[in-house]
């Protein structure tokens, strides 16, 4: 006769495996001085990661205060994130307003995502490399040339549009920086870090397209596994 096994003991055994139970999702919080364009881009990372953007109307130092106030408040409620953006623009601002907030998100833990002079600029790194100095302004007629139909600045699916050019707008944008000797982000026009790239970011990058092909990968063995089970 078979014996039944003792539930009980099982359930006490010290030497059980136990699960892991730690975090495995990376948090961003995004916070961005656009109301709709950046966090419309940003909005669509997507995959087993956590993404909060933040579009505030604020800018320049006034942006960072908000960025470290939305950080302080979710970590006193008990949600602490992993990585932490302030994304903004040179635009028409003095050096000094546009140099004043990449120090100050700095000296907070804030990962400064700057673009002079605007986020556009992260955009035409998708097409090819651009070192020109360009004004803001003519940012939406190259991109119109480069999507073969009319760019609007807040158009919720640019980044589905982008997406499969996005390592070429990476190594652009880092070629970029890199040819500035030094760097100097009020004076370099163009430049933008809103890249994936950078000190920890290449890494962060890594992780969420590894994350991104975990889950695309599941999906997949899930679907053929419904499939044949029809």
């Amino acid at each position: 006769m078979s014996r039944r096994r003792d539930s009980s003991r099982k359930a006490n055994n010290p030497f059980k495996r136990k699960v892991d139970t730690r975090k495995t999702r990376d948090s961003f919080l995004i916070v961005c001085e656009g109301e709709k364009t950046e966090p419309n881009y940003f909005r669509k990372f997507h995959g087993p990661i956590d993404v909060k953007v933040e579009g505030t109307g604020c800018n320049t130092i006034s942006l960072v205060k908000k960025a470290v106030e939305i950080r302080d408040e979710k970590q006193e409620e008990g949600e602490v994130y992993d990585h932490v953006w302030c994304v903004f623009d040179k635009d028409s601002f003095s050096d000094d307003n546009f140099n004043q907030p990449k120090k100050l998100a700095e000296n907070n833990n804030i990962r400064p995502a700057y673009s002079n002079e605007a986020f556009e600029l992260w955009y035409l790194f998708h097409f090819g490399y651009h070192q020109a100095a360009t004004s803001r302004n003519d940012y939406g007629t190259m991109l119109s040339k480069k999507l073969n139909f009319s760019y609007r600045k807040n158009d919720p699916g640019i980044y589905e549009v982008l997406a499969t050019m996005q390592a070429h707008a990476i190594r652009n944008a880092e070629n970029l920086i890199k040819s500035y000797d030094p760097h100097n982000p009020a004076k370099d026009n163009p430049c933008t870090t809103c890249s994936p790239f950078g000190p920890g970011i290449t890494q962060i990058w890594a992780r969420i397209q590894e994350l991104n092909a975990t889950h695309q990968c599941r999906r997949v063995i899930l679907n053929k596994f419904h499939h044949h089970r029809k």
